[in-house]
């Protein structure tokens, strides 16, 4: 690993200003000022020399170059063309012995790689909304490591597990209210539709709060770091959408028995009762106290329930 100066709180303030930058809360800008808290989200991500690490959002570039220092090669997702210019000239002041050229990634967006001496992709910076990638250039990634913008972090977080099933780990920070609903277990107060969602792909636990006093502009809530280890994904007769299906309609109003919010889907609440009872469930039982392997095992025994027209067989849980 080689020795960064990573980006303190005048860099960022001057990169900003001379590239003309106001973070926007559309765009849920946040900077990191602080290197020690870059340092403690690469230390927690455990991220290895020769990691390749997908982050997503990436800013002026604090965190990048934190990942680098580590000896990770980063290919950093940013929607707003001008800090995607701005990015790889900043990273290649701070990391000397890199070489910029500018190529085509697979989705035909803009993308700059700046490479070593030894020819390796230590930045490959892709100018797209998270939302819309689905193929990366290079060596799949291993990790998402990432200051989410908090306006989109559970949709990006979701939508990159399921796209990018080289992830084996996920470090990101987070809205600290979102950290929590994301490794909250059944029967907490904060479990709900992300916390199913996210184990499905991985288990996840918060390990840090990070103070308000790190960012700029300074946030109105506070943030903390969340960690997720990818697992098996459930076992079920059904796809994935239809588990979420079903994960969607029985918290839309979670107060409800499950008898009742998965009626919908059932065709009536005796029907969802039976597939309910086949699933192992208490039909008056509420959707926060099931797990993802539960909501799989509903999902299948909803899905048998529904014959398909004509031949018999068991049909697909509605969308």
């Amino acid at each position: 690993m080689q020795t960064v100066a990573l980006l303190g709180p005048a860099e960022i303030r001057a990169l900003a200003e001379r590239a003309g930058v106001r973070p926007t809360k559309t765009l849920g800008q946040n900077f990191v000022l602080d290197a020690g808290t870059v340092r403690k989200i690469v230390r927690q991500a455990d991220v290895e020399p020769g990691d390749r690490v997908v982050e997503v959002g990436p800013g002026l570039g604090s965190l990048t170059l934190g990942l680098l220092e580590a000896g990770a090669d980063v290919v950093a997702v940013e929607i707003d063309p001008v800090l995607a210019r701005l990015l790889p000239e900043t990273v290649a002041r701070h990391v000397p012995g890199l070489t910029a050229s500018r190529e085509e990634s697979v989705a035909g967006e803009p993308v700059v790689v700046l490479r070593d001496g030894d020819g390796r992709d230590r930045l490959t910076v892709v100018t797209s909304d998270a939302l819309d990638v689905r193929a990366l250039p290079g060596r799949s990634p291993e990790a998402l490591v990432a200051n989410l913008p908090y306006n989109v972090s559970v949709p990006v977080l979701l939508t990159f597990l399921e796209r990018f099933d080289s992830l084996e780990r996920v470090l990101v920070m987070v809205q600290a209210e979102v950290a929590d609903r994301l490794a909250a277990p059944p029967g907490s107060r904060t479990y709900g539709v992300p916390s199913v969602k996210a184990a499905w792909y991985a288990s996840a636990r918060r390990t840090a709060t990070v103070g308000r006093s790190v960012f700029w502009p300074v946030p109105n809530v506070d943030s903390a770091l969340v960690r997720m280890d990818r697992r098996p994904v459930p076992v079920a007769s059904v796809s994935r959408e239809d588990v979420f299906a079903v994960v969607d309609a029985a918290f839309a109003q979670r107060r409800k028995m499950l008898r009742s919010a998965l009626a919908p889907l059932a065709g009536s609440a005796d029907a969802a009762e039976r597939a309910l009872a086949a699933a192992g469930v208490d039909p008056q039982a509420r959707g926060e106290r099931v797990d993802v392997d539960g909501f799989a095992r509903i999902a299948g025994a909803l899905a048998a329930a529904v014959e398909a027209p004509g031949d018999g067989t068991p049909g697909r849980v509605a969308p």
